[in-house]
């Protein structure tokens, strides 16, 4: 028995990461350990950069795992047990090399996220009894024909990503899907678009990009990546190829459109958008891409919280990470003072100095773990990353015998998500001091107290930029519930290192609210 997976069995762990250079040659000389599939509390699995070919039938044993992770490998195989796992919400098999799909996929009832992007798959299955699946990434594959998935049935998916196939045909049924907002087609061989296109309203991001598109006029608002102008060229001047209406568009969705002008009395609070501002914005660099790619975040003016108010911010953002955030597997989400995030963080006495003036651009990155410094929330001295994995493991463990509990609590329960990455994920001030270290901590000199004001959001994710979102839609939901007051945002973008833009949050489609509480008024 391999060690990582004897001391999982000894601490009950229900999360085990196993990737790197060792594993690798272990499972070159003798192959996976096969007592990992005897860890049936297990609702975290990582497997990866190895060379695994095959994963075997016992993965159905793991029946309370709700994520799997098997990137960066050589699977040629995607063992169709896996589809016994009816509990999975991620299944991540990206950056292998799989020729295909089981049809088996569409059992998986309960996921949310589905990435195979990098591989060598020719078709994909059918899904139609995934409900409640939110992303599909198929990117970087040799797909002919696009994904059957335009099923009302897949009312949730948000993010359909197909970059870099051989796809030719965008399918007339693509209006069945009435809440996709990221829909990445470059890179393919599409000549039309249909006219049905122009009823997924809610679309925020359309890549049709390097594709030979007939209609010239067309090719050059694609070029420009104007999403609505693309949409409203489509809604104009491509005809619609199918005589069915979209779904939801009956009685009900009319009655609800009449009585839009007297429900808009009714909303409790207002949340107020402002536009991102050019002194504020965060620069992505390439290599967050195979550890912790996805990040959002936002502005919050005015706060104002009293010692109860401030207390329960910080008890919704814990049940945040543990519920929304499914345990910070899907994101997390760090808080910071705006007006600490200026000035040079880290100085030969960790004094922090402050001058509220625009803090400059911030840095999403990696770091190696002995080069990423950073002073840990409620910590007295700025660490390592090396160093403070190791002392946090040091105190699990202790806390762990202490109180004779077979499994990690608070902070600790999350080292899993980090061990044995060569680099960590982390966010920069404009002077380079780190002040964020996702999915573990946030810096002690950036976060918020009673006299916060002004409050920067941040949200990141190594699996989609949907659930950045999500996340965050949820904490200013309840942050507008517990302060009783409206919220004034202002937009903050996000680009790579050559200035081109990535994400703004919120944009014009994000903060759609059920019900009737809160009402979104922007610039």
């Amino acid at each position: 028995m391999w060690p990582e997976v004897e001391r999982a069995k000894a601490e009950n762990r229900h999360e085990l990461v196993l990737g790197g250079h060792e594993i690798a040659k272990r499972v070159d000389e003798a192959g996976l350990d096969g007592s990992i599939f005897q860890l049936t509390s297990l609702n975290y699995l990582d497997i990866h950069d190895t060379s695994l070919k095959t994963i075997p039938d016992d993965v159905s044993k793991l029946a309370h795992l709700q994520s799997l992770v098997l990137h960066s490998n050589k699977l040629e195989v995607a063992n169709a047990n896996i589809a016994k796992l009816d509990k999975l919400r991620l299944l991540d098999m990206s950056r292998n090399q799989l020729k295909q799909v089981p049809e088996e996929v569409d059992g998986l009832v309960n996921v949310v996220t589905l990435n195979f992007n990098y591989n060598l798959l020719e078709a994909f299955p059918k899904l139609v009894t995934t409900r409640k699946l939110t992303v599909l990434d198929l990117s970087h594959n040799k797909l002919k024909l696009f994904p059957d998935v335009c099923h009302a049935e897949l009312a949730n998916l948000a993010e359909l990503k197909l970059s870099e196939n051989e796809i030719q045909v965008i399918p007339p049924e693509i209006n069945h899907l009435p809440t996709m907002k990221v829909l990445e087609l470059g890179r393919n061989k599409i000549k039309t678009v249909p006219g049905e296109l122009a009823d997924c309203t809610k679309l925020k991001v359309l890549d049709l990009k390097n594709n030979p598109i007939s209609d010239r006029r067309l090719l050059k608002l694609i070029d420009q990546c104007r999403t609505k102008q693309i949409v409203d060229y489509v809604k104009a001047h491509c005809p619609k190829t199918s005589t069915q209406p979209p779904p939801n568009l009956g009685k009900k969705s009319k009655q609800k459109s009449e009585s839009s002008d007297s429900e808009e009395s009714d909303f409790k609070h207002v949340i107020r958008v402002h536009y991102a501002k050019d002194n504020l914005k965060i620069v992505v660099n390439d290599s967050v891409k195979t550890v912790r790619e996805f990040l959002a975040a936002c502005l919050v003016d005015n706060v104002s919280f009293t010692e109860e108010t401030f207390r329960k911010f910080i008890q919704i953002q814990n049940k945040l990470h543990e519920t929304v955030c499914s345990k910070r597997n899907s994101s997390t989400i760090a808080t910071h003072d705006f007006n600490k995030l200026v000035g040079r963080i880290l100085t030969s006495d960790f004094v922090l100095t402050v001058n509220f003036q625009p803090p400059g651009d911030l840095t999403y990155t990696t770091l190696p773990p002995n080069e990423l410094v950073i002073k840990p929330l409620n910590r007295a001295a700025a660490m390592t990353g090396s160093e403070l994995f190791a002392r946090l493991q040091a105190e699990a463990n202790n806390l762990r015998k202490e109180k004779k509990r077979s499994t990690y609590s608070g902070i600790h329960k999350y080292l899993y998500l980090i061990e044995g990455h060569p680099k960590y994920p982390c966010l920069l001030n404009s002077e380079g001091a780190v002040v964020s270290f996702p999915p573990i901590t946030n810096s002690e000199v950036t976060k918020i107290d009673l006299q916060t004001k002004r409050m920067l959001i941040e949200v990141t994710s190594s699996v989609s930029l949907h659930l950045c979102k999500t996340a965050i839609e949820s904490l200013l939901k309840e942050m507008v519930s517990l302060l009783e007051q409206d919220l004034e945002l202002t937009q903050v973008r996000t680009t790579d290192r050559e200035g081109n833009l990535k994400v703004v949050y919120p944009s014009k489609t994000d903060l759609n609210f059920q019900g009737g509480d809160i009402k979104v008024v922007r610039d």
